[in-house]
C-alpha cells in the first residue's frame, strides 16, 4: 500500500530490537528517513544497517532527560524536520507485586513513562511545524490488573491517559497522537515469558507456548512485522481523522468494553 510516506523523518525510540526494530523496518520499506534511539550502539546499528534509506542512530540512556532532548536536536540537525515519533522504549519488571522494590518502579517508570512524556515534549515543536504525529506503543497490560504485572499495568495505564490528554492539545496544535496496544508478539520478551510458563508448568516449550495460547483465548501470536505495518497506516494521511484513538492489536485476547 502506498502511503506517502517517502522521503518524510520518524525518530523511533528502543529500535535495538524487537517491536522497535519492526517499526522501522516497515517504515523504511515506506521510505522514511529514520533516527533510531536506544541503549545498545552496536544493536542500532545492526538494525539500521538493514534499512534501505538514510538512518541516523542515537545510542543513550532514555530515562535520561538529556539524552532525549539530544536526540531529538540530533534528528533536527541531521534531517531538519521530524514528522512521526514512536515512543516504544522500556520494558517493565514482570514479578510477583510483594517482590518488587522501590528501584524497580522507579526505574520501570523512568524510562517508560517518563521517557514517553519527554520525548513527545522536546518533539513537539518540530512536530506541529510538520503537523506531524506520535504514536505510543503502549500494551494491552493497561487494560486489566495481574498481580504479577503490577509496574507494567501501572505504566501502562497511565500512558493511556497521557495518550488521550495530548490528543486534545494535538487537535489545537495539528499533531496526531495514538496508542498502539500489542497483545502477545513474538519477540525475545515473549520468548523469556514462555520460558518462565514452560518452568512453571513443568513442560517444554511447544507445550507451554500452545497452552498459554489457550488460556488467552488466541489462535496465535503476533507477529513484530503486524505492528510496523499498523504503525505505518496510523503515520499515514490514510488515518488523518484518527486523533486519541488507543487500538489493541492482540489476535482477541482483551474482549472487555
Amino acid at each position: 500500500m502506498e502511503l506517502g510516506l517517502a522521503g518524510k523523518v520518524a525518530l523511533v525510540t528502543g529500535a535495538s530490537q524487537g517491536l522497535g526494530a519492526a517499526i522501522a523496518a516497515e517504515l523504511t520499506r515506506e521510505g522514511m528517513r529514520q533516527c533510531l534511539a536506544a541503549r545498545n550502539r552496536a544493536n542500532l546499528e545492526s538494525v539500521a544497517g538493514k534499512l534501505a534509506t538514510e538512518t541516523l542512530v542515537f545510542d543513550g540512556d532514555l530515562s535520561a532527560a538529556e539524552n532525549v532532548i539530544a536526540a531529538v536536536e540530533a534528528t533536527r540537525a541531521r534531517f531538519g524536520r521530524l514528522d512521526l515519533l514512536v515512543n516504544n522504549a522500556g520494558a517493565t519488571k514482570r514479578e510477583d507485586f510483594f517482590t518488587l522494590t522501590d528501584q524497580d518502579w522507579q526505574e520501570s517508570f523512568a524510562l517508560k513513562f517518563h521517557g514517553y512524556v519527554r520525548f513527545t515534549r522536546a518533539a513537539w515543536p518540530l512536530l506541529q511545524q510538520s503537523q506531524g504525529c506520535v504514536i505510543n506503543i503502549v500494551g494491552i497490560g493497561a487494560r486489566s490488573g495481574k498481580g504479577e504485572f503490577t509496574i507494567g499495568g501501572s505504566v501502562n495505564a497511565g500512558l493511556l491517559n497521557f495518550t488521550k490528554a495530548m490528543s486534545e492539545y494535538g487537535v489545537r496544535d495539528g499533531v496526531r497522537v495514538n496508542a498502539i496496544n500489542p497483545g502477545r508478539i513474538e519477540t525475545d520478551r515473549l520468548t523469556r515469558h514462555l520460558e518462565r510458563f514452560g518452568r512453571d508448568n513443568q513442560i517444554g516449550a511447544e507445550a507451554a507456548a500452545a497452552r498459554l495460547r489457550a488460556e488467552l483465548g488466541i489462535a496465535r501470536f503476533g507477529r513484530p512485522d503486524e505492528i510496523g505495518g499498523l504503525v505505518a497506516f496510523m503515520a499515514s494521511d490514510r488515518a488523518a481523522f484518527m486523533q486519541g484513538a488507543i487500538v489493541d492489536i492482540d489476535g482477541g485476547e482483551f474482549r472487555a468494553l
